[in-house]
């Protein structure tokens, strides 16, 4: 089968994490015709405390919204996991290396989009080890782009010491793609916080007005450039 030479990956940890990192590039990307596959490690629920029903049917409520907000951004497939969520840790990591691998062998994205190391969620900084891993610039790579972004409500409150903070050097205007961004987070609403929490609307638009004022456009989605192979 005949792979699509410039595909993208977006690896989340959580269905949600995907919008709030990256939801305006997906949209931007999809419009401008290249897929885009997401791949989710967590169900994104099953930490919380709640019966064991419970958790089944939140589970599918949150698959369900991660499908609603695919298609409100373009995005061509969707792949699940399932790994315990706000658990990652406990399972080994080559595990989860392996899931990353499977599906890099199987779509053979060019650019990858992932978590930021230095991340407060555990889960988060997880993914983020399985990725560079996995993708460990190899001959027979396809993977040749990696951008890592950020969650709010997670990147921003890790107290670091060692100046990891998340200091972007790549910028994605997403100006013509913000309501989609939005609209696609809507998807999650029982994800979103109230103000003056930075996972409520108001404050997921206030970072991508200041993601975009510093880099003199509307609205931006930001990004630490991992890895950029250009021929």
């Amino acid at each position: 089968m005949i792979k699509d030479k410039n595909s993208v990956l977006v690896i989340a940890a959580h269905p949600d994490d995907e919008v709030l990192g990256c939801g305006g590039t997906i949209a931007k990307l999809s419009k401008k015709g290249v897929k885009v596959n997401i791949l989710f490690i967590s169900n994104g629920v099953d930490s919380r405390n709640q019966k064991k029903l419970q958790t089944k049917i939140k589970i599918l409520e949150r698959k369900k919204a991660a499908k609603i907000s695919s298609r409100i951004l373009g995005a061509k497939k969707l792949s699940f996991a399932n790994l315990s969520d706000n658990q990652l840790d406990k399972y080994p990591l080559l595990k989860i290396i392996k899931i990353v691998e499977k599906y890099i062998r199987k779509l053979k994205p060019k650019t990858i989009y992932t978590h930021y190391e230095n991340d407060l969620n555990i889960d988060h900084q997880i993914v983020n080890k399985a990725v560079i891993t996995a993708t460990r610039p190899q001959k027979k790579s396809s993977v040749k782009n990696i951008f890592f972004y950020e969650i709010p409500s997670s990147t921003e409150w890790k107290i670091d010491t060692k100046s990891k903070i998340f200091n972007p050097n790549w910028f994605e205007d997403i100006s013509l793609y913000k309501n989609k961004k939005f609209k696609a987070l809507k998807a999650y609403k029982m994800e979103i916080r109230q103000w003056p929490h930075p996972r409520s609307l108001k404050g997921i638009d206030a970072l991508c007005s200041w993601r975009g004022a510093t880099v003199g456009v509307e609205a931006a989605e930001a990004f630490m450039l991992g890895r950029k192979i250009k021929k």
